[in-house]
């Protein structure tokens, strides 16, 4: 298929067959997964990911690509930006395209998986937390400055916001590093893949809470906590401890999950 890639929408098409292989290969689909692919673009993870698998969903906002796709018999087909998918829904959907009224726990949870746009990657990020009870695992081609902010540890210089929030959900790993010459056209960054794992039990918090006190938190990440979360807290008459004699970079994921926790359990 012929296709000029369009920049308002950041596609940079996969073209490296030995990178492609080695994303199939880690990913490992099974032929009864619920595969979901964000972006399927001209096919590069596709294609061969339907090698594997019975049926795929594809989420696509390009109206060539979607008429493109829609022609594919083992598809389904999402029209849509997908910052505004309901994820909930693509489960019944595929069970309903499976015919399977039985499938093992596993099998019945997503599998998504994307060469996601570089310009819009955090939102989608932020807009799939809300699905991950429904996900098996999540396999992302991203800038890879995102990816070392998404799996940075504390006291690192790129430990922040992105890694607090989803170090909460999910077990990281940055997987596989992706040179530019991998796509066409070329982006001018750097990129890789990240393997993210929903937690079965994640510590459970007020998500709402959460986003807003770390959003507080590296709001000024120079200045010690006491000039930012701790006025914060003092708004919210919070009577518990918490060192603020320190920077938001240097408190762990586990710490400020524990203020979330407390906040919510003296408003209740």
């Amino acid at each position: 298929m012929r296709h000029i890639p369009r920049k308002r929408f950041g596609q940079h098409f996969l073209v490296d067959q030995n990178i492609i292989a080695q994303i199939v290969d880690g990913i490992s689909p099974k032929a009864l997964d619920h595969m979901v692919e964000i972006g399927p673009g001209l096919g590069a993870l596709t294609k061969p990911l339907l090698r594997h698998v019975d049926a795929m969903t594809v989420v696509e906002i390009d109206r060539d690509l979607v008429a493109h796709w829609k022609a594919h018999p083992q598809l389904q087909v999402i029209d849509a930006d997908v910052l505004k998918v309901d994820f909930s829904k693509i489960t019944r959907a595929q069970l309903a395209l499976k015919n399977t009224a039985i499938l093992d726990a596993e099998a019945a949870h997503l599998r998504i998986v994307g060469n996601l746009p570089y310009n819009i990657s955090t939102p989608i990020l932020f807009h799939l937390m809300s699905f991950a009870p429904l996900v098996m695992d999540q396999h992302f081609m991203l800038q890879k400055e995102v990816i070392d902010r998404m799996v940075a540890q504390p006291a690192t210089a790129d430990y922040g916001r992105l890694s607090v929030m989803l170090q909460w959900r999910y077990a990281m790993q940055n997987f596989l590093a992706v040179p530019p010459s991998s796509f066409d056209p070329p982006p001018r960054v750097q990129s890789a893949m990240v393997r993210m794992l929903p937690y079965a039990q994640p510590l459970p918090l007020n998500r709402q809470l959460f986003e807003e006190l770390v959003k507080v938190a590296f709001s000024q990440r120079r200045k010690l906590l006491r000039h930012t979360l701790g006025r914060w807290l003092e708004e919210r008459r919070f009577s518990g401890e918490f060192d603020v004699q320190r920077r938001a970079e240097e408190v762990p994921v586990a710490a400020f999950v524990a203020l979330a926790q407390s906040l919510t359990q003296e408003k209740s």
